[in-house]
């Protein structure tokens, strides 16, 4: 069992994250020791790194909410869950591509700047006239 300390350090979120995510109801079944304090096992740690990683693919907390109690309902409810996680996954995809493009922007801005420092194009601005 770990305490709430332990287990935000596992599964890397602050301790504040972790206690949100119990008192909005998106860590079932919480347990307690004699002082009342939260503890968990690793089948909650592993749940936790799963919400962790949905929130990172950007899945909101009302969705996070819809996906636990999918979850809850078992077997029944898997074309529901596989389903969330296709949608949440070409929001990723969708988001890499548009990432992919800022890179290919940064790298011909740079190789554009190394050009210009090394005196191998004239330099040019959209911004501003440059004197020939």
């Amino acid at each position: 069992m770990y305490t709430m300390k332990e287990t935000s350090q596992r599964v890397g979120m602050t301790y504040e994250a972790l206690k949100f995510y119990c008192n909005e109801g998106l860590v079932p079944n919480v347990k307690r020791d004699k002082n009342n304090h939260r503890i968990f096992d690793d089948r909650d740690v592993s749940w936790i790194d799963g919400l962790t990683c949905l929130r990172k693919c950007g899945m909101s907390i009302s969705d996070m909410k819809v996906y636990l109690d999918l979850c809850m309902a078992g077997e029944s409810s898997i074309s529901e869950r596989k389903a969330m996680l296709e949608a949440q996954r070409k929001v990723l995809v969708d988001r890499i591509r548009e990432l992919t493009g800022s890179i290919e922007y940064i790298d011909s801005k740079q190789m554009f700047y190394d050009n210009v420092l090394e005196g191998k194009v004239k330099y040019f601005s959209n911004l501003i006239s440059v004197e020939d």
